[in-house]
């Protein structure tokens, strides 16, 4: 991955000239590797990058001005986004390099790394315990459905406790009758005895 600077060495603008003293000097002190690309003397160089610089980049005019920084083909920004990407300290992630061991991107870098693994732990932790709580739960419901089994199974045993006591009057009460029944008979057969009796 090579990062491509495209400068113009013999600009008459001092400003732009400041600004491309500055991308390069600064990648120069970072041990960056790039290339300077002048579009001042080389044709192909200019129409290359303002065919390759994106619309919502580009002047009024749409004649993009120098400097324009790409990594390889990839566009990744002007002097202005250059500027803002070195104030926050994310040079290496607007160039499209990995930033070396050390520096103060890595650092951020691997906070946000610690940090999206302590999310990640977090969120395993709340799994664990929604899952807990659904066995609970999956363990309640058949505890409930075990009570429910075992009433329904107690119920006809209550019902037919309610109905001896009633077939056991009809039965008492059979008895009494055919007892009755037996004991008129013995009176109707003494009757008749005395009857003969006085007869004789």
């Amino acid at each position: 991955m090579v990062i491509k600077v495209f400068v113009a060495t013999s600009s008459g603008s001092t400003a732009i000239k400041k600004k491309q003293q500055e991308v390069v000097g600064f990648l120069e002190a970072n041990k960056i590797d790039f290339q300077q690309m002048d579009i001042a003397g080389d044709e192909d160089n200019r129409k290359w990058m303002r065919e390759n610089v994106p619309g919502e980049k580009k002047p009024q005019n749409g004649i993009p001005l120098p400097p324009q920084i790409f990594n390889e083909e990839r566009y990744c920004g002007d002097f202005e986004s250059f500027f803002s990407a070195k104030e926050e300290n994310i040079i290496y992630s607007f160039l499209g390099l990995a930033p070396p061991p050390g520096t103060k991107e890595n650092e951020k870098s691997d906070a946000k790394e610690e940090k999206s693994d302590a999310v990640e732990e977090k969120s395993e932790a709340t799994e664990e315990k929604s899952d807990a709580m659904e066995e609970k739960s999956e363990a309640t419901n058949e505890t409930e459905t075990h009570t429910e089994e075992k009433a329904d199974e107690g119920a006809p045993e209550e019902a037919q406790s309610e109905h001896a006591p009633a077939e056991d009057q009809q039965e008492s009460k059979e008895e009494h009758a055919a007892t009755g029944e037996e004991e008129k008979q013995e009176e109707g057969e003494e009757n008749e005895e005395v009857e003969e009796e006085e007869e004789s």
